[in-house]
């Protein structure tokens, strides 16, 4: 098994409550999309240049 390294982030209250609701409608959590995410940044170009691109979120103190 491959090492796991703890990281701390903040993210958005709202966003996060959804989140919940529709992780646990899936049975899906934080820890499986973080690391499938982190795989599709490091893998795919298009993936990457969609996350870099999306602008929907509402800014914060936190560089979203």
């Amino acid at each position: 098994m491959s090492k796991l390294q703890l990281t701390s982030v903040k993210v958005v209250d709202e966003m996060f409550d959804e989140f919940k609701i529709n992780s646990i409608r899936n049975k899906f959590n934080l820890q499986k999309l973080v690391n499938r995410s982190i795989d599709l940044y490091n893998q795919d170009e298009d993936f990457r240049k969609k996350i870099h691109n999306h602008t929907k979120l509402v800014e914060t103190n936190s560089n979203l």
